[in-house]
């Protein structure tokens, strides 16, 4: 007989013990049969019956094991454990001598890591399922970025004149800056190139099936382009403005410091980042004349500060050093050129009116979208429409006195493109959210008699702050730069009032509604 090793089976060893010798003892004298002798009996009785049931189930499982022989056995050993995590710290049920496996009465329990789902934006498309886009990489080539403005230009590098924040081939080779050192292990240095940075998530987030319907394709594309893109080269440019280009990878040998075939991205301050505001804003009123900005920030940019980062286009006409401008035009002339709406309805203008090659409604689209945002570096200069702050570039640079014969004033920033020089692309955005309303600007709408429909249209419908929070949100960094919801929210605020005001200034003075899609 073996010795029991188990504590249980010592317990029952143990009641054996006391219970037989007793029971025997009990019928086998012939001392009175009281109550608790009947009793102590009965139950030793029960007990030794338990004992014989389970030495029979115990001896029964026994033998089907030895029927199923190795083969049984071989299996429930290679047997995966589902849900057991691989570090050890749940050991497989243990072994028996015999071949058989003794299962434990566990449950196994996994954790699944929470879904970190968007915030709760009224207009944003709740997500399904999270669809993870992959981050657009430069070496596509030039296939994928379909459109003039990444497209080589010969008469870029020619041309030395500079566009503000913009400058051309020559203008870049005179920068007398070297360009600046990466440093961070964001970007590693490999020679004269840098290596990709690695990312696990776009901070272009989109969320539902498809991105919002006044984002193009070529939109999301390039601003993933702007904000994942690997940095190839960091040049600081010869303006005032202290913009640098930013040069990104995909970009063929030998061109970067004229950036003409490779993607490129005009790197501003970050007191300019109202920029990328603009830009939401010019593609949700159906303008479509900005430029695609995105804000980006990276541990050798401004002390990982965001910045503005603005696609670059080669396709720009070169501009006056003076003006900033690729046409000449003063407010007298300006004025003028819109009383004989030139190039309306096909009609060839005439010499003696004093046209340009823009089409009458871009002006209409301009003073729109200036009044909204406020800017006045284009129509009004020398801050004549308005009360200044001391740090507006019309008091820094003294011309705020100059306003006693306007029409002699040169309008600044009239961009055009050398393969479309009927429309204008709007270009040094910036916005100032701090107007009081007291205090617009009311000359940037003097002589426009009409307004785009497709921007009247989104103004009247009460769907502006919906489009706006659904797509500043896909631009992670400049949603969490303006303080989240809270802080968007505020700006939207002042470009609703703006918008109030404008139509109430369309109403008062009879302006035409017309639909500019041409």
């Amino acid at each position: 007989m073996t010795c029991p090793d188990k504590p249980g089976q010592l317990i029952n060893w143990f009641i054996c013990s006391l219970c037989v010798p007793r029971v025997r003892k009990l019928w086998s004298s012939r001392r009175p049969r009281t109550r608790r002798n009947l009793l102590l009996g009965t139950a030793c009785a029960i007990y030794l019956g338990f004992l014989v049931s389970q030495v029979g189930r115990a001896s029964l499982q026994q033998g089907r094991a030895a029927e199923k022989g190795p083969h049984q056995s071989h299996d429930t050993a290679e047997a995966p454990f589902p849900e057991i995590p691989l570090d050890g710290t749940l050991a497989p049920p243990e072994s028996q001598g015999n071949g058989t496996t003794l299962q434990l009465n566990v449950v196994y329990i996994t954790l699944r890591s929470k879904r970190s789902k968007p915030a709760n934006i009224r207009g944003t498309v709740k997500p399904k399922r999270r669809k993870k886009y992959a981050v657009a990489s430069p070496a596509l080539g030039q296939e994928a970025l379909v459109g003039p403005s990444l497209q080589p230009q010969d008469g870029a590098r020619a041309a030395d004149a500079e566009v503000p924040g913009y400058v051309q081939g020559g203008n870049l080779a005179k920068a007398e800056e070297r360009p600046w050192r990466l440093r961070g292990s964001g970007v590693h240095v490999a020679g004269s190139d840098f290596q990709r940075r690695k990312t696990q998530e776009s901070n272009i987030r989109i969320y539902s099936e498809s991105a919002p319907s006044w984002l193009s394709k070529e939109d999301i594309l390039r601003m993933r382009l702007l904000a994942d893109g690997a940095v190839a080269g960091l040049q600081l440019l010869s303006s005032k403005s202290g913009a640098r280009l930013l040069v990104l990878e995909g970009s063929a040998a030998g061109s970067v410091p004229g950036c003409g075939p490779s993607p490129c991205g005009l790197l501003k301050q970050p007191l300019d980042m109202s920029e990328v505001f603009a830009f939401h804003l010019d593609r949700i009123l159906g303008l479509n004349r900005t430029l695609p900005s995105v804000s980006r920030k990276s541990e050798f940019i401004q002390d990982g500060r965001p910045c503005p980062l603005i696609l670059w286009d080669s396709s720009l006409s070169p501009t006056s050093n003076e003006t900033h401008s690729s046409v000449k035009l003063t407010w007298g002339t300006y004025q003028q050129s819109l009383k004989q709406k030139c190039w309306q309805n096909g009609r060839v203008p005439k010499p003696e009116w004093g046209c340009t090659e823009i089409h009458h409604h871009e002006w209409s689209k301009l003073a729109l979208f200036d009044f909204l945002l406020q800017i006045y570096n284009r129509l009004d200069t020398n801050c004549c429409g308005f009360r200044p702050r001391k740090e507006d570039a019309c008091v820094q640079n003294g011309l705020r006195p100059k306003c006693d014969n306007q029409d002699s004033v040169a309008l600044a920033h009239v961009i055009q493109r050398k393969h479309d020089p009927r429309h204008l692309v709007f270009i040094d955005n910036k916005g100032f959210f701090d107007r009081s309303e007291d205090n617009l600007n009311f000359k940037l709408l003097e002589g426009i008699k009409e307004f785009p429909e497709s921007a009247v249209s989104v103004l009247k419908s009460q769907h502006l702050r919906q489009k706006l929070l659904q797509s500043l949100f896909l631009d992670k960094v400049y949603w969490e730069s303006q303080g989240g919801r809270q802080g968007i929210e505020k700006l939207i605020d002042v470009i609703e009032q703006r918008a109030k005001i404008l139509l109430t200034y369309i109403n008062a003075h009879g302006a035409k509604v017309l639909p500019m899609n041409e």
